[in-house]
Parts: structure tokens; C-alpha cells; sequence
């Protein structure tokens, strides 16, 4: 059974030099009618399950005006929620304000998760980003009066970041103290201004050791429950260890993803397709031997790994008979703790080389 939703809002007031998600520069007309467009898909898709998550991603969801955001809220009312049920939106720093804060817990919103991307405002300015530190403290210190449970996006292995660059911004996370921190390597994906600017990674060592110094710093106060994640015990994302548990979920919106009935789907990136409501885009079908092989790259990519009754249990198989798994045991990849199958601390950082077996 869905439990989960998630929204794509594409709408931003400004692109950011890195970023390779679907979005569109804010227009109040053109988000009107995205809007329609969004109920409507709803309403044609959505079967009155109870949800345990929702999560509005974009794009930019925060830029929408409060005018734009109480339509929002109107549609979200269609759906019913469990009674421990995790309501997260994302935001920008520059975006934050009282009523916007308010309007999300007048509206069932419970978790947030605010793209502050560095607290060094050379690495700020060369993202794309228009605040510097300072604001950013004053802005999540404003939050943390409406909500507890904040997550903060860390953007690191940025050209001409030094790993003292890097810990001075997990410092100031730290004195933060907030619930939870998602930490991405900087990837130069094509189609932004980055890779126009033909700018290249930095040296695969130094990203490394940045790994590394994120994982001795944040694992002193949070737990490192997947490989990008970390948070206090008992705030981690419910929502995205939906994905990571390779369980179904709604996917709303221009370019959402999502996977019903053994269907995994993308939406159009099309925006008057999306308008015409011609959602669709890509459908996958997910016969028993694709779910195995999605089970296993999402559910390696949790440091408790793969539970092994539970893996029998879905498949009527032990995870012992998939190729390559006894291999990367007695390789050391792997380790095997009688209940769980997990990878290795140690290669964490080159999870990739591992998932590849399962490909």
C-alpha cells in the first residue's frame, strides 16, 4: 500500500550554479495555473490511502508567494495522514519569514529541511546563493521557534575549499543543533552554469578526506544512518527511508518520480505537457528480479544495510543466493552481523564500486 507522497514544486527566484533539478524562474501566472494542474493530478491519481509522509521538494517551494502556498496547502488538505505522520517542506534561507513559518504550522507541516548549501560566503557566491552566514544563523535560529525538526543541506567539495573551509562550516552546524544534516560531494552535472563554465571536480583525494572529516565531525552528535545522512536518533527522515526501504510512494508534480503497483513512473519535464495534464513521461515495470535489484542499491546505502529475515520474508529467497553478495562478504566489503547484510564503513565512500555488482 502508497503511504508516502512527494510534491515537485519547480519554481525558483533564483538558479543556482550547481543545480540539475527540474525548476522554471518564478512567474505568479504561471504557477496559478501549475497549480490547477497539480490538483488535478491529484485528485486523478491519489486512492484516500492514510500517509505516513509528505515531502514537497523543488525547485524552490518556499518561493512561492503566502498567496501561492495557502493554494498549496489547500490541495494537501486531500490527503489524510497518520497520526505520527512526518509533513516536511523544503526552503531557502532568503525566503524565511514569520508568516511563512506560521503558515506552515497552521498547515500540518512538521519538518523542514532549508538549503543552506555553506556558511562561508566565498563557496555561497560562487553556488549561486544570494545570503551570506550571518543571515543564515539569524534565519534558522527563527525556525528552531516554530520546529524542532530541521534538516540542513551541506554542500561540500567546492572548487578551492580547504578541508579548514569545510570544518569551520560543520562547526557552525554543530552550534546550530539542529535535528538533522544531508551532506552531497559538489557534482558538476550537465545543463548548469557550472558545467558551461567547463569547471571540473576537485582532486578525488581531497574529496575523500573531506568525506572523512564530515563523518569524524557530525558522528560525535549525530547518527550516520545513511551515506549522505545523519541525525539526532529518532529524527531521521521517515520520509526518505521510504525510498531507501524500497517501499511505494506518490510522486506529484513536473519530473516527480514515484512507484505504485510495481510501477516505477517519471512525470514530464515538460511544463505545457504538464499544463495539458499529459503527466507521464517514463514507466518502468518492476517484475520480482528488478524489485531484488532495487531492494539491494537503496538498502546498501543505509549503514544498518539489509535485514536478512526481512529480505526473505519479501522474496521467499535468501539474500545469500544473489550473485556477488557471499563475494563481497568474503572480500570485506560487506559484513554480515547474523541479522543485517551492511557494507563496510570503510568503503562507504566508494559505495558506488560496490552497488555496481547488483546492476
Amino acid at each position: 500500500m502508497v503511504k508516502s507522497a512527494y510534491i515537485h514544486i519547480p519554481f525558483c527566484k533564483n538558479i543556482c550554479s550547481y543545480c540539475d533539478f527540474c525548476k522554471i524562474y518564478y512567474n505568479e501566472k504561471l504557477v496559478d495555473n501549475y497549480l490547477y494542474s497539480l490538483e488535478k493530478e491529484i485528485k486523478d491519481k491519489y486512492e484516500n490511502e492514510k500517509l505516513d509522509t509528505i515531502y514537497i521538494g523543488g525547485g524552490t517551494p518556499s518561493a512561492l508567494s503566502i498567496k501561492g502556498l495557502e493554494k498549496l496547502f489547500d490541495i494537501t488538505k486531500s490527503f489524510k495522514l497518520e497520526d505520527d505522520y512526518e509533513f516536511t517542506i523544503e526552503c531557502n534561507i532568503e525566503d524565511i519569514t514569520i508568516d511563512m513559518l506560521e503558515l506552515f504550522k497552521n498547515n500540518k507541516v512538521n519538518r523542514l529541511s532549508v538549503g543552506v548549501q555553506s556558511f562561508n560566503n566565498k563557496i555561497l557566491k560562487y553556488l549561486g546563493r544570494n545570503y551570506d552566514s550571518k543571515i543564515i544563523k539569524e534565519k534558522i535560529m527563527l525556525c528552531k521557534k516554530y520546529f524542532y525538526n530541521i534538516n540542513i543541506d551541506l554542500i561540500y567539495a567546492v572548487n578551492n575549499q580547504s578541508l579548514s573551509d569545510l570544518e569551520e562550516d560543520l562547526n557552525n552546524i554543530l552550534d546550530l543543533n539542529i535535528s538533522h544534516v544531508s551532506c552531497y560531494s559538489l557534482i558538476i552535472e550537465e545543463h548548469t552554469k557550472l558545467y558551461v563554465n567547463e569547471v571540473k571536480p576537485i582532486d578525488s583525494d581531497l574529496d575523500y578526506e573531506m568525506y572523512k572529516l564530515i563523518n569524524k565531525k557530525l558522528s560525535k552528535k549525530y547518527n550516520h544512518y545513511e551515506v549522505s545522512n545523519y541525525s539526532i536518533p529518532g529524527y531521521e527522515s521517515k520520509h526518505n527511508l521510504k525510498y531507501w526501504m524500497n517501499e511505494e510512494y506518490y510522486g506529484f508534480g513536473l519530473s516527480a518520480a514515484g512507484y505504485i503497483c510495481n510501477v516505477r513512473y517519471t512525470n514530464t519535464r515538460n511544463l505545457n505537457k504538464y499544463l495539458n495534464n499529459e503527466y507521464g513521461l517514463d514507466k518502468e515495470i518492476i517484475d520480482k528480479k528488478s524489485k531484488i535489484k532495487y531492494e539491494l542499491i537503496l538498502g546498501f546505502r543505509l549503514t544498518k544495510g539489509i535485514n536478512k529475515d526481512d529480505f526473505y520474508k519479501k522474496y521467499g529467497i535468501l539474500i545469500y543466493d544473489i550473485d556477488n553478495i557471499n563475494k563481497l562478504i568474503s572480500q570485506g566489503y560487506l559484513i554480515d552481523d547474523t541479522q543485517n547484510i551492511y557494507v563496510n564503513e570503510k568503503y562507504f565512500y566508494v559505495l558506488n564500486d560496490i552497488l555496481i555488482n547488483f546492476v
